[in-house]
């Protein structure tokens, strides 16, 4: 049945949409801050100095690296795991093998890395390593480094790791690799040896075999040394431009004469958990200042038909740079890369690789999407491969609203896309638990629904419960207090319960550790003694509280909220200017819940379960009634 009745009075999301991602905290002042979880916090420390050579030639690199581990756990380590993740880019690895296997394959990769010749593969190779100057025993499995340490690491003790490793860029496939599909020379990610993280739940040694990542809070200084026709963009601020130049030089200022065929790159990143970097000879680089004092930076191929939408991108992602200061927190390094490369769109540190050969919304979409990675990933640093959905999906809520608004593509419900896709999954017999781990979906697609379109989800449908505001109240906090950390599921939640006053529990219970369903409809309209007696049921497992609007024949609306008994707390109106009724709890327990209305039946046009569309009910034929 078409929900005619209730667009004719506006109640639709084009309502609610105002209060998504249009506010900032009264008085400009965010809400109080708190501890994150408790005063027993803890995160580990690492302090990388690398210098790395690389040929462009054969693409092989030499490096060393000087790791300085602090151990500020209650833990004594006894050994530490490193990634090597270019050997997943082998014939028979992990990756490999899981990707001809799993039914339905990115198409990306598919069997690719079996046919890899010595010469197309990638590998990284530990040739020395040393702690505190000792050598110490290590051993390569696939993708990770298992170290036995001499001395255990006590708590709250600092040791140095040396290390020398050789490596090859292996073919583009995977978001790393050489010579990608448009030609671009170098998209260095996941390049060099990294600590695994050590937390609470003890290591994150997880083998690489295609899905996210997670990294220990850090500093880096690196030096890169190449060909010095390749412009380099990535991690990190340059401490040497006047040597480097391609387009680093302030204005009017000279650039150095440096002798010989190579040029060494400085950066230094501050407080970050990766660095990436790519590189082109043919890279144009342009710079763009914004007045929230961050510089984009912007690398692309020098190829005429794509040159108008790399330009016109620009401003867009000073855009984006605004809307998501406002709407989040503010951005807090002094530089951002949007860098042509890769094979799709990832996000890094300060940086994104991009394929840039894109229709200009496109190219912008790309780009909302992996610049909100900077917020939800590369300063609130959840653990992507066991909390996929809370990066994924958390920063397609806000990258969604943010094309709403700055492409003005004015969208009634910009999470549309994501509850179609969710729904489709739900009702497929296919869905997995968001608590299953990345690498364990039995199928890509199941994969990417449940980060992506659940985890977006998530927090559309958290408006419906709390409140539009609330969120994204929640969403500031959330940021205020645990950025440059690594926050959990249990986190936003209790965020959420700080800002709402509600008790949400059940929600974070019922979405993300189980595949129950939300389905509630509307079972009877009777009448009785002049009055209409409207009967709902609970058809699905998952509890939610339940918003209902009846329109009657003289035009007027009326909205009726029955509150979950288990929130212990009720949302505010959404719907301005339309009269609401605040009905007795509805215990979940009962299938079935009743409410009177003092009108008769006759009067009644229609009646609506969810009229905003944002309960993700998974079967919404029977959420209308209509008079015939």
């Amino acid at each position: 049945m078409k929900r005619t009745f209730i667009t004719a009075i506006g109640l639709s999301v084009a309502m609610l949409s105002q209060a998504f991602a249009v506010t900032t905290p009264t008085n400009g002042n965010p809400l109080e801050t708190i501890q994150p979880n408790s005063t027993t916090y803890w995160q580990q420390h690492v302090d990388y100095k690398m210098n790395v050579d690389m040929d462009v030639k054969d693409y092989k690199y030499t490096g060393t690296q000087e790791l300085k581990y602090t151990n500020n756990s209650p833990d004594t380590l006894k050994t530490v795991f490193y990634h090597l993740f270019f050997n997943a880019f082998q014939p028979g690895s992990e990756m490999d093998v899981r990707s001809r296997t799993i039914q339905d394959p990115d198409r990306r990769v598919e069997d690719r890395i079996s046919k890899l010749s010595p010469s197309e593969i990638g590998y990284l190779k530990v040739s020395s390593l040393k702690q505190d100057g000792t050598a110490i025993e290590y051993n390569e499995e696939g993708t990770i480094l298992e170290v036995t340490l001499n001395k255990p690491i006590l708590p709250g003790q600092t040791v140095k790791f040396d290390m020398e490793f050789n490596g090859q860029v292996p073919q583009q496939i995977r978001r790393s690799g050489r010579n990608n599909a448009e030609g671009v020379a170098l998209s260095m990610t996941q390049w060099y040896p990294k600590m695994a993280e050590y937390d609470f739940e003890g290591w994150h040694a997880d083998p690489y075999i295609g899905r996210e990542f997670q990294g220990v809070w850090g500093d880096f200084d690196v030096k890169l040394t190449l060909d010095k026709e390749y412009v380099v963009g990535g991690t990190g601020y340059l401490q040497n431009p006047e040597e480097v130049g391609h387009g680093y030089l302030p204005e009017g200022t000279k650039q150095k004469k440096v002798k010989g065929k190579t040029l060494t790159w400085h950066f230094v990143a501050p407080m970050v958990h990766d660095f990436a970097w790519g590189a082109d000879p043919e890279f144009i680089h342009d710079t763009l200042e914004t007045p929230s004092g961050t510089t984009l930076h912007f690398f692309y191929k020098d190829k005429e038909e794509i040159k108008e939408n790399w330009k016109k991108l620009q401003p867009k992602t000073a855009e984006m740079l605004a809307f998501y200061n406002k709407n989040v927190g503010k951005y807090p390094y002094k530089q951002y890369s949007v860098i042509q490369g890769g094979d799709g769109g990832m996000e890094y540190a300060m940086c994104t690789l991009i394929t840039g050969e894109r229709k200009f919304g496109s190219l912008v979409g790309v780009t909302a999407h992996e610049f909100a990675h900077s917020w939800f990933q590369h300063v609130l640093a959840s653990n992507e491969s066991k909390n996929e959905w809370m990066d994924e999906g958390f920063t397609s809520f806000i990258s969604d609203l943010c094309m709403n608004q700055i492409m003005g593509e004015n969208k009634p419900n910009p999470f549309e896309g994501a509850y179609r896709g969710y729904i489709a999954l739900a009702n497929s017999g296919f869905e997995q638990p968001q608590t299953t781990h990345a690498d364990r979906y039995n199928y890509n697609r199941s994969y990417s629904i449940s980060a992506y379109s659940k985890g977006e989800v998530f927090l559309a449908q958290l408006g419906y419960v709390i409140g539009q505001d609330n969120v994204m109240k929640t969403l500031r906090k959330y940021y205020n207090d645990f950025k440059f950390k690594h926050p959990t599921p249990n986190d936003i939640m209790r965020t959420a319960e700080k800002v709402s006053g509600m008790q949400l529990d059940w929600y974070l219970t019922d979405w993300t550790k189980t595949t129950n369903t939300i389905d509630y409809g509307i079972k009877s309209v009777t009448e009785e003694d002049g009055k209409t007696k409207i009967e709902m049921e609970r058809i699905g497992l998952m509890p939610m509280p339940i918003d209902v609007m009846v329109l009657y024949k003289d035009g007027s609306a009326k909205y009726f909220y029955a509150p979950l008994r288990m929130m212990h707390g009720e949302k505010a109106n959404p719907f301005d200017g339309v009269e609401r009724t605040v009905l007795p709890d509805w215990p979940w327990a009962f299938p079935t819940y009743s409410f009177t209305i003092d009108t008769p039946k006759s009067e009644i046009v229609g009646i609506a379960v969810d009229p905003s569309g944002l309960m993700a009910d998974v079967n919404r034929e029977n959420n209308e009634y209509q008079a015939e």
